[in-house]
């Protein structure tokens, strides 16, 4: 069969502890989990509509946006990456009411274990598909906050004590240990008090949420795959784990070709 039109990153939510994946791609959501162990082929149709306001672009800025919009676009703005510098509260916010609605809104912040212990945060309607796409084996959330900035205040504070950063490599081939992330979390939050205390964080007291993912077989080694320099990827898929699709040619990171035309055949 083949499907064929723009794709977005994988959508995600987890089905008795295991990771389930749907691609969207063009109107369509395919089920990705279905074809795990079968061939499959993507071929680039060396077309890219901006995922915003659709017009052709040459290049995809931030994820699938043309660069007028990745420059207009709150969700693009540097302060998504870096919340502790949200400027939303000085009138200089792109979109105020997007800031609204998605900043100012209930915000945790967790532990997960991707490749070692890390500390993120994530807006709370985006558990647990945020933990999922960074291919965390368990999370925890430890803190909840009332915006986003307060938010980043914290994972800054946690930061000095905890990686914040995924080892991409090591989280694909499933080189990672077990963690108490519940231990990690007892021993971060005597550290941060104050900052808790500033922030009016309300601290959780949860269990660890265990993730398993789609995988038959994890790579030894890791060759990134991409649409620009290889228009066409032919491959059995081995498995599906964070937003990486592991073929027995290499990996690719679907939410990196964002926007991209693509025709699916499997």
């Amino acid at each position: 069969m083949q499907l064929s039109g723009t794709i977005q990153k994988m959508h995600t939510h987890l089905n008795r502890g295991i990771a389930q994946y749907q691609l969207p791609i063009g109107d369509k959501l395919l089920n990705m989990n279905d074809l795990v162990g079968e061939e499959i082929t993507l071929s680039f149709n060396h077309l890219i509509h901006c995922a915003h306001c659709g017009k052709k672009t040459n290049k995809s800025y931030s994820q699938g946006y043309c660069y007028p919009c990745s420059q207009k676009l709150a969700s693009c703005d540097l302060c998504i990456m870096k919340p502790e510098t949200c400027h939303h509260h000085l009138g200089t916010c792109r979109e105020p009411q997007w800031g609204l609605d998605n900043c100012f809104s209930p915000h945790l912040v967790y532990l997960a274990n991707s490749s070692g212990a890390k500390v993120g945060i994530t807006r709370k309607s985006n558990t647990p598909s945020r933990w999922i796409d960074q291919g965390a084996l368990s999370a925890l959330p430890i803190l909840e906050v009332d915006t986003r900035l307060k938010s980043g205040l914290l994972e800054m504070a946690l930061k000095q004590f905890v990686n914040d950063k995924t080892n991409w490599r090591k989280m694909l081939k499933n080189e990672v240990d077990p963690i108490n992330l519940c231990l990690i979390r007892d021993e971060l939050l005597d550290k941060i008090k104050s900052t808790i205390d500033s922030t009016g964080a309300q601290v959780l007291n949860n269990e660890a949420l265990e993730i398993n993912y789609p995988v038959v077989e994890y790579p030894s080694k890791i060759s990134s795959l991409n649409f620009d320099k290889t228009p066409t990827i032919t491959g059995v898929l081995k498995g599906i784990k964070a937003q990486y699709l592991i073929l027995d040619c290499g990996v690719l990171n679907i939410r990196k070709f964002g926007a991209y035309n693509i025709t699916l055949t499997y």
